[in-house]
């Protein structure tokens, strides 16, 4: 079996300090922000919540318990971690003439903050982005943590963090085991997430390359940008130095494939070194094709938005950022420390 290496590339070097995240909940904060604005209107109650220590999973079954409806109709835009002080959107299918004390639903780690109502059900990825605040501890190099803040504020690899991977990358092994026909998987929300790990560990081996090889803000003739801010792409038939200058001030990035059926968007030399750098995983590929998920792209480059950092003594800060819906903030810390986590227990 050929290997999958997991080593990606840094891209302003491998750090030489350390920090301690998620000592407790309030170390990691989060804050969702809708892709709309709920109407006030409609037959879906939506409820702001703050959860503590909590996963999203669970408090969706409290709530349908709560109100006696099947888990199935609660409808959220996103998970969000347990290790942290969240707050993310619910919707429940109550018509108005229902009416429930908020207060006495979640105990201590669970809090009501606002009710709205909107005719639909809240969908996966009804998502903008979220709002980041997180506490790093026992830093060990406060000056060089505080240069690298500087340079990630012009962005950082767009990795997908090892939340997607699962532990010790058990998600992408079975993954692949699944597409060689070495294992089955009748529950459809796992079977998607192994080949979700799949995919992009793809996009992130595309990722590591492009910046080892000197590549990161280098247009290739054929290359797939991605204005800033949003989906949309275009082809660079030419390595234009209009374009070239656009990439570097960080109006476009550079994208790369999340794999799957259909032409890919790339062309000319980008799509052959693309192709070239997954050649050993061929097999893979041709495989992810059969599934029939589309080509997609995604953005190499992940610029934090509004970056705010400040020392709360000489080896704890405190930072802030957006990022928007897909984007990781282990991606992010990545580049500034070797950050960890301390041991919970397995119950936790």
């Amino acid at each position: 079996m050929t290997n999958f290496p997991t080593d990606y590339t840094y891209l302003y070097g491998r750090p030489e300090g350390s920090a301690t995240i998620r000592t407790c909940n309030e170390d990691f904060l989060v804050q969702e922000q809708l892709g709309f604005e709920p109407e006030g209107e409609g037959e879906h109650l939506f409820l702001y919540i703050r959860k503590t220590g909590e996963n999203t999973e669970w408090v969706a079954r409290r709530l349908a318990s709560f109100c006696q409806l099947n888990p199935r109709d609660v409808g959220y835009a996103g998970k969000k971690d347990r290790h942290a002080v969240t707050e993310q959107w619910f919707s429940l299918p109550l018509p108005a003439i229902r009416a429930f004390n908020w207060n006495l639903f979640g105990g201590d780690t669970i809090e009501v903050l606002r009710t709205v109502r909107h005719p639909r059900k809240l969908r996966l990825g009804s998502l903008k982005g979220n709002r980041f605040g997180l506490r790093l501890r026992d830093v060990s190099n406060p000056e060089e943590l505080q240069q690298r803040i500087e340079k990630i504020k012009q962005g950082v690899p767009n990795y997908f963090g090892e939340q997607r991977f699962g532990r010790d990358g058990g998600n992408l092994t079975k993954g692949v085991e699944l597409l060689r026909g070495e294992r089955t998987e009748r529950q459809r929300h796992k079977k998607g997430m192994y080949i979700s790990a799949v995919r992009s560990w793809c996009f992130n081996h595309l990722l590591s390359q492009r910046i080892d090889q000197g590549l990161w803000h280098q247009l290739m003739v054929g290359d797939a940008l991605m204005l800033s801010g949003s989906q949309s792409c275009f082809v660079a038939d030419t390595a234009d130095e209009e374009v070239q200058k656009r990439l570097l001030e960080g109006d476009v990035n550079l994208t790369a494939a999340m794999w799957g059926r259909g032409e890919p968007l790339a062309q000319a030399d980008a799509r052959v070194w693309e192709q070239s750098q997954l050649a050993p995983w061929q097999e893979v590929l041709e495989r992810l094709e059969h599934l029939g998920l589309k080509q997609e792209r995604r953005s190499m480059r992940l610029q934090p938005i509004g970056l705010e950092a400040r020392a709360e003594s000489e080896r704890q800060w405190w930072l802030e950022f957006e990022l928007p819906s897909g984007a990781f903030a282990t991606s992010v810390l990545r580049e500034l420390a070797h950050v960890s986590t301390p041991e919970r227990g397995k119950s936790e």
